[in-house]
């Protein structure tokens, strides 16, 4: 038996990624609902996977393991861009509803942002936390992220893209909410 660690769904919501970081070759699942099909796309998956993600947009899926983040191409089935965020391991992962953007959370209390149309390089890297990050995710509509970490705080973000790709996110804190929740 394998747990089950995410479960995320296409944004059309005709597919189904679940992620069973223990199953190895298993550890990503497909699933096409209309069809009833499921599928494993990786034979091998370099580091244990922590989270996946689709792209908004585009016929794109994002796998994070422990160290990097993979962008594949589900049509051609191929690796499109290997991101390395420089942090020990990877906790959460979040694409922007644009498609262009994703945030990361570790464990070592960094929360990293990505441009993936200027480099595989992080924009920014922020530690507004004192222990490890557990969550991270973009507003659906509104330009705000926030992160959630161990130290029972959760930030929260203003964080703008601009269509115009020759400027760059702006990235300011609006709120920080602590003991919000109580540890279990």
């Amino acid at each position: 038996e394998f747990k089950l660690r995410q479960v995320t769904f296409h944004h059309k919501g005709d597919y189904l990624a679940a992620v069973c970081p223990d199953a190895n070759t298993r550890g990503v699942v497909i699933h096409h609902l209309g069809k009833r099909q499921s599928q494993c796309p990786f034979k091998k998956t370099k580091g244990q996977v922590q989270q996946v993600a689709f792209h908004p947009t585009e016929p794109r899926f994002f796998v994070a393991t422990q160290k990097f983040v993979r962008i594949y191409d589900l049509v051609k089935q191929e690796l499109v861009k290997r991101l390395q965020p420089g942090v020990r391991y990877i906790s959460s992962l979040d694409v922007h509803p644009g498609g262009e953007n994703v945030l990361l959370g570790s464990y070592d209390r960094k929360v990293v942002w990505f441009d993936t149309e200027l480099s595989s390089q992080p924009y920014r890297t922020m530690r507004h936390h004192k222990e490890a990050v557990r969550a991270v995710a973009y507003h659906r509509r509104l330009p705000l992220f926030a992160t959630y970490s161990d130290d029972l705080a959760l930030n929260i973000f203003h964080g703008m893209v601009y269509s115009d790709l020759l400027q760059n996110p702006l990235i300011v804190p609006v709120k920080r909410i602590r003991q919000g929740h109580m540890r279990a």
